[in-house]
């Protein structure tokens, strides 16, 4: 479905549509008729071509033929066949980047939101050498050969394999020469716009993960994606509030596809030996990484952006619901969790704490929150930080629509009024960016720590922008807007650049923290968040987390636990969702058992703080699939229901009412946090969740995990005296990291064992923490209480 197909507003724009339509005009490549091997600049010849219909026992297909000019038309008057520019740039020792027009070439194109750097043309690493039919571009990782005629795009690894190449027409093995859909472009035939289609060559068994926030299977290969920024209301569609145009192969590279227009990747769908690239634009600008999927995503997220390290504070746990709508609700939650020892060091206030509920005037309600500034001070001052919804749309009866319509600050169309009922602020026009983020200071500077920048998927495609662009491309373009927008307000304020948003696009990881949308609360969602959260970790988000529970509805108590267990061993923790959220709500049992689990979460402090450090230099994810670790073991691309958390620990949710489960463990030796069993890697094992955390979690052998006394809040944690746990069963030494707080950069640890007693014998920090160290292994048990 073409952008004319939408039926309704913010419907997703699936822009395959046009390569399947009779009346558009195809051009698909044919040869580089041009090519400057040492600028990479080249031209390549488009054929014309056309869709015909064919008839066969009673069955019609479509098949690409000549396309014809009629007769009379002088000749070269329309031109048949198009020879149109392309650039091939190395701009990194593992990245290369090919440029692919489907229009004479318009100059230099704008700074692109999206990149932190506009890349250079030529890294010195790599090597280019014509060999008349072809040109090869050699680099440490890989190489491109560039075959002339018939055009061909073949990417190889150091060692000379092919990884994968661009499907010329002659490639067609099938009846039908459509149906692996060759590199080519279309011109719509109402509207003349172009759209580009590259299609990638897929090998038997190869996996592709990624495309965003995605909940569908881990891996995309099968799939269909539509990268379209889409409220889902759900944790079970295809549909994601956070599509990121980045995909990662099983055999060593990835792809971004650099653009804000909607595209499609068709990944082995349609044709399971092709990854069709369709794209609503004409210019496909393709970067190509070759390496694991460490170098892969470090790569990528050097082009597009790294997660910024968030402040401790933040790492604790998170209380909200829908919603607390008084202030003397807010400070009776505060007391029942510092009366019930459970820690925490923020409050939520979602849609209630304006007047009217859910209409944004950026003002506590007079009635409700009488005294704002007097009740965060107070907050504060028993280690809670404050929390606010909010979002960029202005209702027609807000105070501030108005305002917002007769100053140009909101998203018009052609006939000066807004194209949808409310009017979405502009983000893309500099004045009405400044005007919001007034809003948001003045909360800020009332002592607000952080805001929730809900929403943002339904930037209008009919609304024209301050940048002269429509919604076609500014669509997409909204969430990274929206998220850089929130998030300079805020450090402007309070010095920490942070924030929890819903909705995202590719480089919106520069701007933590992001969340997984509104979840069912059954199991099948839980499974589905934890999918979408190792799916747009993959895409270079490093902190992310979930309303643990699940939000549509209240959840079952012991759905909850297990849900907060799997939440408490990610990067931040955020109970939310409709009441009843709190523990006590659930009775006594519950309430202890819920507070051991958060208990757990800030013993791990010490490791979560410097494991998110190490993810935010390296632009990794806290949460990763085993693969990332162990991408020479098979079995580990394919498992998508356990997970890495950082580099050491491993967690297996339980999915279901059992109390074990099945567990994959990778290659090596892994340790039971809450027994000290050793168990060999390489392997499945059925194994049970601990006694009070409901979740299994082994720790790789060798780990030297620092841990802490579970404290009511991180400002209370005392990091002068530290526990180290040292998980050994048959090796001698094991490494760690910790980072204080202040600190620049995580430190290493390294122990070894010295007549079976572990022994520090590299402590860069000399002195400043008081270490008691612990050895868990086969037979020493787990010295964690309530495990």
């Amino acid at each position: 479905m073409g952008e004319q197909n939408v039926r309704f507003q913010n419907h997703p724009v699936d822009v395959s549509g046009e390569f399947g339509r009779q009346e558009n005009h195809f051009f698909v490549a044919d040869s580089a008729v041009s090519l400057d091997a040492a600028s990479g600049a080249g031209k390549i010849l488009w054929k014309g071509m056309a869709l015909r219909q064919r008839v066969s026992y009673h069955q019609l297909t479509l098949q690409l033929e000549d396309y014809r000019v009629w007769e009379d038309v002088p000749p070269g008057e329309y031109e048949e066949d198009q020879t149109l520019p392309f650039r091939v740039s190395p701009v990194a020792p593992g990245t290369l980047r090919v440029r692919i027009a489907a229009r004479p070439s318009s100059g230099t194109p704008p700074s692109s939101p999206i990149l932190v750097a506009e890349p250079g043309e030529r890294d010195p690493s790599w090597e280019t050498e014509d060999l008349g039919d072809r040109v090869v571009w050699r680099g440490p990782r890989g190489s491109l050969t560039l075959r002339r005629s018939p055009v061909r795009f073949e990417f190889r690894d150091a060692s000379g394999r092919l990884l994968t190449a661009t499907n010329h027409l002659s490639d067609s093995m099938a009846v039908v020469n459509t149906l692996q859909t060759p590199l080519c472009f279309v011109r719509n035939a109402s509207n003349l716009h172009r759209h580009v289609a590259a299609s990638l060559a897929l090998a038997p068994g190869e996996r592709l993960y990624g495309g965003g926030e995605s909940f569908t299977r881990l891996d995309k290969r099968g799939q269909r994606l539509v990268l379209w920024a889409y409220d889902a209301y759900s944790a079970q569609t295809p549909r994601m509030y956070k599509p990121v145009p980045f995909l990662l192969s099983s055999r060593g590279y990835g792809l971004f596809v650099h653009t804000s227009a909607p595209l499609t990747l068709d990944v082995g769908h349609s044709y399971d030996a092709a990854n069709i690239i369709y794209l609503g634009d004409d210019v496909l600008d393709l970067f190509f990484f070759f390496g694991s999927p460490r170098e892969v995503l470090s790569s990528y997220t050097a082009l597009t952006g790294r997660s910024p390290l968030p402040p401790l504070w933040s790492f604790g746990l998170w209380m909200g619901r829908e919603s607390y709508r008084s202030e003397p609700e807010v400070r009776e939650v505060a007391r029942r969790l510092r009366e019930h020892r459970i820690p925490c060091d923020a409050i939520h206030l979602d849609t209630g704490w304006t007047e009217k509920p859910f209409h944004n005037d950026f003002r506590f309600s007079a009635t409700r929150f009488p005294e704002p500034e007097r009740m965060i001070s107070d907050l504060r001052k028993g280690g809670f930080r404050l929390s606010l919804w909010q979002f960029p749309y202005l209702h027609p009866n807000d105070a501030l629509h108005k305002e917002a319509i007769d100053r140009n600050y909101a998203v018009l169309s052609a006939n000066g009024k807004p194209p949808v009922d409310d009017a979405i602020i502009d983000l893309s026009n500099p004045e009405a960016l400044r005007w919001y983020q007034s809003l948001l200071r003045r909360l800020l500077r009332e002592g607000v720590a952080a805001f929730t920048a809900d929403f943002g998927e339904a930037a209008p495609l009919s609304g024209l922008y301050h940048t002269r662009q429509g919604g076609f491309h500014e669509h997409n373009l909204y969430p990274l807007r929206y998220n850089a927008a929130v998030a300079a307000a805020t450090g402007e304020v309070t010095g920490e650049s942070i924030q929890w948003a819903r909705s995202g696009w590719a480089g919106s990881q520069r701007y933590p923290l992001h969340w997984g949308g509104d979840p069912e609360p059954t199991y099948g969602a839980m499974a589905a968040t934890l999918r979408a959260g190792l799916s747009l970790g993959l895409c270079g988000f490093s902190f992310w987390g979930h309303f643990i529970g699940g939000f549509s509805a209240p959840s079952p108590p012991e759905l909850y636990l297990r849900w907060l267990a799997f939440g408490a061993l990610c990067s931040h923790v955020r109970c939310h969702g409709q009441p009843p959220t709190e523990p006590w709500e659930y009775g006594g049992k519950f309430t202890e058992r819920f507070r051991k689990i958060v208990e757990l979460r800030y013993a791990l402090l010490p490791y979560v703080y410097a494991q998110a450090a190490l993810c935010a230099g390296r632009g990794h994810p806290m949460i990763r699939p085993l693969f990332f670790a162990h991408p020479q073991d098979a079995t580990s691309w394919l498992v998508e229901d356990e997970y890495l958390f950082g580099e050491d620990l491993l967690v297996a949710p339980l999915l279901s009412e059992d109390h074990e489960r099945d567990v994959y463990l990778p290659p090596g030796a892994w340790i039971s946090y809450s027994s000290g069993e050793a168990h060999e890697g390489g392997r499945w094992h059925r194994l049970a969740a601990g006694k009070e955390v409901p979740a299994v979690i082994l720790v790789r052998e060798g780990a030297a995990i620092p841990r802490a006394a579970p404290a009511q809040h991180t400002g209370l944690m005392d990091w002068e005296n530290l526990e180290l746990a040292v998980f050994l069963a048959e090796k001698e030494t094991a490494e760690g990291s910790i980072l204080l707080p202040g600190g620049e950069e995580p430190l290493p640890l390294r122990v070894e064992l010295r007549e079976e007693e572990p022994v520090l014998v590299e402590d860069p920090l000399e002195g400043r923490v008081k270490w008691s160290l612990v050895h868990i292994g086969e037979g020493t048990g787990s010295r964690h209480p309530g495990i």
